[in-house]
This record gives structure tokens, C-alpha cells and sequence, in this order.
């Protein structure tokens, strides 16, 4: 029973793991905020690009469909009922994800925090109150068929430790300038 709700609460949460990864890999470009400050302080920073969150979302919707390739060897192997994503679904988490992580950086700059400063809690969960809020906006059936309270109370508490995980390994391999 754990074994299960863990699989598929983690395995219904990856097209929303990978999008920040990937905007950073293919960041650059153009700011979100086009160097806009709000009181003194950039809406959003140089971090939050038109690029970035294309390629974030295009990543994320790209890993669910080849997730929905490889389903049902899948959840044969772990003998678990793992989901598959409509491209609403697909969508929804990708695309939350990335405005979950914009709008901890609009929080962040409000807070007079620089770009790349820890802000615990807010660092590890913007991004699943995103992807949460978005697939549940346009893929409610699905969203309540895989996202009961326990799948995520699971995603709530493991994501933090994966967050941490991914980001020291980021940063040892050189692609983020700290590692949280």
C-alpha cells in the first residue's frame, strides 16, 4: 500500500520535476519581467526567462508523453497502477511548475532577497503548489483520480528531500552557483 501510493504520487509528479531542471540548462535569454524593478527591486530577475520557462514546460510535457510510453511495462515491473497524462495533465504540471517557481521568485524579490538566495520551504514547494494548482485547473478528473490527500501529503513531504538531493548534485556538477 505505501509502496504504491509512493510510486504513483512520484510518478504522477515527474512532468512537474523536470521543468525548472531543464530551464536552467536552457535558461538565458530574454527576462520575464524585461528588467522591470517594483520599489527599487527587479519584479523577477535576470533568472526567470521567456526561454527558460518554454524549454521548462516543453520538457515536462515531452517526459509525460514517453512516460505514457513506457506505462505499462512500467507499472507491471513495480506492480503498481501507475497514471497516464492527457496533455492537459501533461500541460498543467509542466507549465505550474515553472509559474510556481515565478512566483517564488516575485516573493523572493518582495522579501529583498537576491537571486539564488535560500528561502526555505518556499524553495522546495513553490513548484509542486504550482503544477498541483494547474493540473487540477485543467485536468480536474485526473487530478482527483491521482492526487488524493495521501498521494499529496507523499509529494509534500518527499519532494523536499529530492529537491535538496538534485540540487547539491547540480551544483557539484557545476550547472547551478549553489546548492539549494
Amino acid at each position: 500500500m505505501v509502496g504504491s501510493l509512493l510510486a504513483s504520487a512520484l510518478w504522477a509528479m515527474l512532468p512537474a520535476y523536470v521543468p525548472n531542471n531543464a530551464a536552467v540548462l536552457a535558461g538565458g535569454g530574454r527576462p520575464i519581467d524585461g528588467g522591470r524593478t517594483w520599489n527599487g527591486a527587479r519584479v523577477l530577475g535576470d533568472g526567470k526567462t521567456w526561454r527558460g520557462t518554454a524549454a521548462g514546460t516543453m520538457a515536462g510535457v515531452l517526459l509525460a508523453l514517453a512516460l505514457n510510453a513506457v506505462v505499462d511495462p512500467a507499472s507491471t515491473t513495480l506492480g503498481v497502477d501507475l497514471p497516464t497524462f492527457p496533455l492537459r495533465a501533461a500541460v498543467g504540471l509542466a507549465f505550474g511548475a515553472m509559474v510556481g517557481d515565478v512566483a517564488a521568485s516575485f516573493l523572493k524579490r518582495r522579501s529583498g532577497r537576491e537571486r539564488g538566495a535560500a528561502f526555505p520551504g518556499l524553495d522546495q514547494l513553490d513548484f509542486v503548489v504550482g503544477a498541483l494548482a494547474f493540473a487540477w485547473l485543467l485536468a480536474p478528473s485526473w487530478f482527483g483520480a491521482w492526487f488524493t490527500l495521501p498521494a499529496i501529503a507523499v509529494v509534500v513531504v518527499v519532494t523536499p528531500v529530492l529537491h535538496v538531493v538534485t540540487n547539491v548534485i547540480g551544483f557539484a556538477i557545476g550547472v547551478k552557483n549553489e546548492p539549494w
